[in-house]
């Protein structure tokens, strides 16, 4: 399985690495006021990969630190209680502590 992994990850690597090597061309990205940025067109892909990953990132943030504020707040304290028992553990009858002889 692992050997099937790796050879979709290289299968994924050389296609985008094919692509960035045919995708050499100059390229033009016309903004507002007449302003262009000319970049090859690999690297303007590049760039609109990564400005959707940072946004897409930025909008999960308030959500993410609202789910973390709820999960601190539901937690309960790390020396205050004991974990819940096992299923095999609650099962069992509770053993009589062993008292030594002559005690």
């Amino acid at each position: 399985m692992r050997i099937l992994t790796w050879l979709a990850r290289a299968f994924i690597f050389f296609s985008l690495f094919a692509f960035s090597l045919h995708n050499q061309q100059p390229a033009s990205v016309n903004w507002a006021f007449g302003y262009a940025w000319n970049a090859p067109m690999v690297i303007i892909v590049l760039a609109a990969f990564a400005a959707g990953t940072v946004f897409g990132v930025l909008a999960m943030t308030p959500s993410w630190w609202k789910h973390r504020r709820l999960a601190r707040k539901h937690a309960p304290d790390a020396g205050l209680t004991q974990p819940p028992p096992t299923p095999a553990e609650a099962t069992r009858e509770p053993q009589q502590p062993v008292i030594p002889d002559g005690v």
